[in-house]
């Protein structure tokens, strides 16, 4: 082994820079316990949660002169799934378990801060089912224990989890458009003295078979090869996973592939770009999956899948029904302001595309001055767009305008959470330029969806590609988790005024 690696740092590629003098053995092993992205949320939340209901307890033991009993621990036990289950929803709103913003303690501080007060606040309004914490004082230690105890923490998390130890150490087959993609989305975290900071991957490096790219740095990564040292680089570089960055991967050369399969029988992870951009950004390379049909449609309908739609569907028709009585409660107070400023009718009807391609009058409350696209005809609607008339603006900021879709949900058109329709117009178009477009029509659009609390509103092609990638990906891991971290956001976006 030592030879070997002695061979491969004479190499002109920056080797030594960037592994082979790391990986010499030393007298005292240093640890390693490199941990997958999945392993980093489950760490983050599992240390949060216990830190609250550490305060929690302390807390209230010092409030009820108890001594810190045992008892505190099991008797009301029902404080702490409580107090859990709200820490869960703020989490959720404001993104304390983002990867890379939690590498770096002044990016997720203000998301710590405004989750643990939202936390408290709740949880300190909540009868029966949490402590009776009526003090000022008591809640305002309780919330200076939680928010002390999360942010040593992270402080902790910041500057210990983020080391080469804790990484993934990758290397990336293929050095072309998909290679540079995956090298620059992962060079999107908040430290830029460490690209990778946060991500969960190290990336030491390229193997493409390209002679122009050889000795060649690639976003600060190096080329360090062809297939012929993708093995050996491997093995001396201590590799956890292998990205196979080549759009057609049917077209792997034979020696490309042994290589890959000798690397998997060493036990090495395999993987493809897409899924790692997927993981990553929670988005669907569009232009990165050739014609790979499975990458792109929704996952195998398993008898899961199909029990999920149907209990969906229910979800949808209960929601929908519940929020007919808020409708009937808005439509006077919308229809007597825009009397005021902008007269005309209440609602406004557009066709839209919806599952299978099928057309249907998608219903909102109008939110533009009336026949906006007379002489246009139909055009992207732009940020601070003049059309939007005083009152749609508030309907817009608020995301009232939709509510009036429960009528489509009713009718089964639409479901509370899925891909937003688009006008036919725009999908003929879109259709032709981007690839998979079509896939997003495979289930019932939705009132609220993914793309929607991921990105801002779209009024380009580049952004309806962005936006496909997001409605993809929930088109291929809709489930109910997903749906409830959807609702959350939805709600985090209206009470703050940020839709469009």
């Amino acid at each position: 082994m030592t030879t070997q690696i002695t061979e491969l740092s004479d190499r002109p590629h920056g080797f030594d820079r960037y592994g082979a003098k790391r990986v010499r053995r030393s007298r005292i092993p240093l640890p390693s316990v490199r941990l997958y992205r999945s392993e980093r949320k489950v760490l983050l939340a599992l240390v949060d949660v216990v830190l609250l209901n550490a305060a929690l307890f302390v807390v209230w033991g010092l409030r009820s002169a108890q001594s810190l009993s045992p008892a505190l621990l099991t008797e009301p036990i029902k404080w702490y799934i409580v107090l859990t289950a709200v820490w869960a929803i703020w989490a959720l709103v404001f993104d304390v378990y983002d990867l890379a913003r939690s590498a770096s303690l002044s990016a997720i501080l203000p998301n710590i801060t405004l989750a643990v007060l939202g936390t408290g606040l709740v949880y300190a309004f909540i009868p029966n089912l949490t402590p009776p914490l009526e003090s000022r004082a008591t809640v305002l230690l309780f919330w200076l224990a939680a928010w002390l105890s999360l942010v040593a923490w992270r402080v902790t998390y910041a500057k210990l989890f983020v080391q080469p130890w804790f990484q993934q150490q990758a290397l990336v087959v293929g050095a072309g458009w998909a290679g540079r993609t995956l090298a620059e989305v992962l060079r999107t975290a908040p430290n830029d003295a460490n690209p990778f900071r946060g991500t969960g991957y190290v990336l030491r490096g390229f193997i493409d078979d390209s002679p122009e790219l050889q000795g060649q740095a690639i976003c600060d990564v190096p080329v360090l090869g062809n297939r012929a040292v993708l093995v050996q680089m491997a093995e001396a570089m201590q590799i956890d996973e292998i990205i196979v960055a080549i759009t057609h991967r049917h077209a792997i050369q034979p020696e490309l592939f042994d290589a890959l399969l000798r690397c998997r029988e060493m036990g090495i992870r395999i993987t493809p770009m897409s899924l790692v951009y997927e993981r990553l950004l929670g988005r669907v390379p569009v232009l990165h999956l050739g014609r790979d049909l499975q990458a792109a449609l929704p996952v195998e309908d398993s008898a899961t899948y199909r029990l999920y739609r149907g209990v969906k569907r229910v979800a949808d028709v209960v929601i929908a029904a519940a929020a007919l009585l808020p409708l009937a409660l808005i439509c006077p107070v919308v229809a007597a302001a825009n009397a005021l400023w902008s007269p005309g009718p209440l609602f406004y009807r557009q066709t839209r595309v919806g599952q299978g391609g099928r057309h249907f009058q998608c219903i909102k409350f109008r939110s533009m001055v009336p026949d906006a696209e007379k002489r246009t005809g139909a055009v992207w609607a732009a940020k601070d767009d003049d059309r939007v008339t005083p009152v749609g603006r508030v309907l817009r900021k608020t995301r009232l305008d939709e509510l009036p879709q429960v009528i489509n949900v009713l009718r089964g058109e639409m479901s509370v959470i899925g891909p937003r329709p688009e006008r036919p117009e725009f999908v003929e178009e879109l259709a032709q330029t981007i690839p998979f477009y079509r896939a997003r029509h495979a289930i019932r659009p939705g009132i609220t969806g993914w793309a929607q609390v991921q990105y801002r509103y779209g009024n380009c092609h580049d952004d309806a590609r962005i936006k496909l990638e997001y409605d993809l990906y929930y088109v291929r891991h809709a489930g109910v988790f997903l749906d409830l971290k959807i609702l959350v956001k939805t709600a985090a976006v209206m009470v703050q005024f940020k839709g469009q």
